[in-house]
């Protein structure tokens, strides 16, 4: 028998083998008594919140509140004035201005030019930051530290509240400067 139809017939004895493997673990996981049923909280921590808020947590904060959490969490990164840090190994984006510049030759890609949605601010906070401990800040503390940043960027006023009601009704800057998906599959998504 030649190489090349042992390698073909072991390949094709492996795909047929791993499928039978994987189910006759899943029964044997199953049989004695391994995991848990997937609750919709469960779920919350590997989904994102869409644009409509669905999804988001109870909790709420403002601006003021925001400034606090900024400081002790996000400062070292983003700036104490939200403008950046480029220092090599500590570097955090921009946060705010850069509005229109994204059509330029030196477009600045900052929660006001281009973030299309407030509750994709929040949902990337809540999993992504602060960069040394991701997730680990409260609901109260990622709706203070997102108002913050967008009373910063004057998207909103430094009194606006942010809940999981007000949040979706935040107007972003460049809301309108995308081209929507047009895949009709996102729609289950929404």
């Amino acid at each position: 028998m030649s190489m090349l139809k042992l390698s073909c017939l072991l390949t094709g004895v492996m795909l047929t083998a791993v499928p039978g493997v994987a189910m006759a673990q899943m029964a044997s996981e199953t049989r004695l008594g391994v995991g848990h049923p997937v609750t919709e909280s469960d779920l919350g921590a590997y989904f994102s919140i869409p644009p409509s808020g669905k999804g988001l947590p109870l909790g709420s904060g403002t601006a003021k509140q925001g400034e606090a959490v900024f400081a002790e969490n996000c400062a070292a990164c983003h700036g104490e004035q939200l403008q950046g840090n480029m220092s090599p190994g500590i570097g955090g984006d921009k946060l705010i201005g850069g509005r229109g510049s994204l059509a330029t030759n030196n477009p600045v890609k900052t929660t006001e030019s281009y973030w299309p949605y407030a509750t994709t601010l929040f949902d990337y906070v809540k999993r992504a930051m602060p960069f040394n401990a991701p997730g680990s800040l409260t609901d109260d503390q990622v709706y203070s530290v997102v108002a913050y940043i967008l009373a910063q960027g004057k998207v909103i006023k430094p009194d606006d509240p942010m809940t999981a009601s007000t949040l979706p009704k935040v107007q972003m800057p460049n809301r309108d400067g995308f081209i929507a998906d047009p895949r009709p599959e996102l729609s289950l998504y929404r």
